[in-house]
């Protein structure tokens, strides 16, 4: 059950037409009160709450740099619509007893069904397990990983040298553990952390490390829900003997609304977090590969921007990267806005830290990367592509890819599956 397809298949159908029946029980009461006057003024009100969500999120709050599609609000207007006729639904019916548990029956139907249809747009739960909280891997308390062995297997590639032992693990196992700001002060959530199963060897092969972020709104356990990053990771190491990169889904955000932008500004200096406290976390706490060749950054949406930033910004300490659909700078969804929250209205540095414009004045040639965006998502495909060119031109050694979707995370989650044989012979695992 919890691996059924929220996105394709006969789920999404049976939900729709679930809520479709709900709908009608809803709308066909038989007084006449109710026909003239309950249901347009629930849809009324309906209407008017989604209408002040909207100013508020829209036009006060403005929590995204990207304006929620109005489809969504509209399948808000209709689960809102379902909820208020629930008491003059019941009300209108002469048996009141079983007819309110029909209509609590018929509201739930409704508004999982508009849930369903936003997921849809957005692909956060790809499957049912993922919007259960289902995560498909193996938890570990921190305290329980492996502390260093004391002759860890060297070399390039190291699959060329590794031999999987017969008592390793037959998948990889995720941790969840604080990163603090020694050096940034900034505010962090706990880090996801996924150790291939080669990890848990002795001798261990020292391994490299692929820093990973998540979007707005959002934490790093999306990776393990809608972006299936365990999946993914022991698919890989199962064809390749155990080995693959440690994962560290680390916190650029401080809060799942929150946007520092991935810089240091009176929001918060995530940048000095994401290019020193984790790198120095990790090396100190983990037995990785500590040459840099060997380390990349990667993330979905707010994340994909962030990667390139840091890739722009602190090659010295990432340089590889993997941008999926990010922004081609950072933004709070205009310009001045930025300008004002997160540089004191100064272009001068922004334009000090912005990826295009540092690509534009400086060379990168020992910098690669991939720029991923799905086919549909029409709105950030030209940018990604010019940024794509634009590194280029800078030295990188990067590739565009389109893959078959939009702003989700069926985009995302297809995009680090796709890109984990390049990575791996990037990152020093395979030739």
């Amino acid at each position: 059950m919890t691996d059924l397809s929220l996105l394709s298949g006969p789920v999404p159908l049976v939900v729709a037409a679930t809520g479709a029946a709900g709908g009608v029980w809803l709308l066909t009461g038989r007084a006449g009160w109710f026909r003239r006057r309950a249901i347009p003024l629930c849809a009324a009100a309906a209407g008017v709450l989604t209408g002040c969500l909207w100013f508020w999120v829209e036009r006060v709050w403005r929590p995204l740099p990207d304006p929620i599609p109005l489809t969504v609000y509209l399948w808000t207007v209709l689960a809102l619509w379902a909820v208020t006729l629930l008491v003059p639904r019941i009300l209108a019916a002469p048996r009141r007893v079983w007819a309110a548990a029909v209509s609590v029956v018929a509201v739930l139907a409704v508004v999982v069904a508009c849930a369903v249809q936003i997921n849809l747009f957005f692909a956060a739960y790809p499957t049912v397990g993922a919007a259960m909280g289902f995560e498909h891997v193996t938890r570990i308390d921190f305290q329980a990983v492996p502390p260093p062995t004391p002759t860890p297997i060297v070399s390039r590639p190291l699959e060329s040298i590794w031999a999987a032992p017969a008592d390793m693990p037959r998948s990889g196992k995720v941790t969840s553990v604080n990163i603090p700001g020694d050096r940034s002060g900034f505010h962090a959530r706990r880090a996801e952390i996924y150790l291939p199963p080669a990890y848990f060897t002795d001798p261990r092969p020292q391994l490299p490390v692929l820093v990973l972020l998540a979007g707005q709104p959002g934490q790093p356990k999306d990776w393990l829900t809608g972006g299936r990053l365990g999946t993914i990771m022991d698919n890989f190491a199962h064809h390749h003997g155990g080995l693959g990169p440690v994962v560290v889904v680390a916190d650029a955000t401080g809060s799942t609304w929150g946007n520092p932008l991935c810089v240091d500004s009176p929001l918060g200096h995530a940048a000095t977090y994401l290019a020193e406290d984790v790198p120095a976390w990790t090396k100190a706490h983990l037995q990785v590969d500590s040459d840099t060749a060997a380390w990349a950054i990667g993330g979905l949406s707010l994340g994909g921007t962030c990667a390139l930033q840091m890739a722009t910004n602190y090659p010295q300490t990432y340089p590889t990267f993997l941008d999926l659909s990010g922004d081609p700078e950072p933004t709070l969804g205009d310009h001045q806005r930025t300008l004002d929250a997160a540089f004191g209205g100064n272009q001068t540095a922004f334009t000090r830290v912005n990826p295009l414009d540092l690509l534009a004045e400086h060379r990168y040639p020992g910098s690669a990367g991939v720029f991923v965006v799905g086919n549909r998502d029409d709105e950030l495909k030209p940018s990604i592509r010019k940024a794509c060119d634009t590194a280029r031109q800078a030295g990188m050694d990067v590739s565009y890819t389109e893959v078959r979707g939009g702003h989700d995370f069926a985009v995302w989650s297809a995009a680090l599956a796709t890109e984990m044989d390049w990575l791996a012979t990037r990152l020093g695992l395979t030739s």
